[in-house]
């Protein structure tokens, strides 16, 4: 039974899924939206989210936290307290939107695209 289970596995181990998750954010903070499987997406949103609750409040403690979370890539942890997170300052959460696009030919995956609201 699946009590108090409540992420996807996604088909991958933990340390596995840990670093999809890193590089799904990654990428999602570079390009502000990304294609990725239906299932990536939603589990990608929350992940992302709470990056971005944290970085609106703008300490040497969640600059690191975020820096670790993403893998210690720097560049990519300052875009998100720098350029990403002002615009979402008195916005009390949802900063992404999940849109679901038509399956993938080759395997007929469900895909969607996930990017940041304006």
């Amino acid at each position: 039974m699946k009590h108090h289970q409540k992420h996807r596995k996604l088909g991958r181990e933990t340390n596995q899924r840990k670093a999809l998750l890193r590089s799904l954010a990654r990428s999602l903070f570079i390009h502000e939206s990304i294609v990725t499987t239906e299932a990536k997406a939603k589990e990608l949103r929350p992940f992302a989210e709470e990056l971005v609750t944290r970085a609106r409040v703008d300490t040497i403690a969640n600059r690191r936290l975020i820096k670790t979370r993403l893998g210690g890539d720097e560049t990519v942890a300052k875009k998100l307290v720098d350029e990403i997170a002002p615009r979402y300052v008195k916005r009390p959460g949802g900063y992404t939107r999940i849109t679901k696009l038509p399956i993938r030919v080759s395997d007929a995956a469900k895909m969607a695209q996930i990017e940041f609201v304006k």
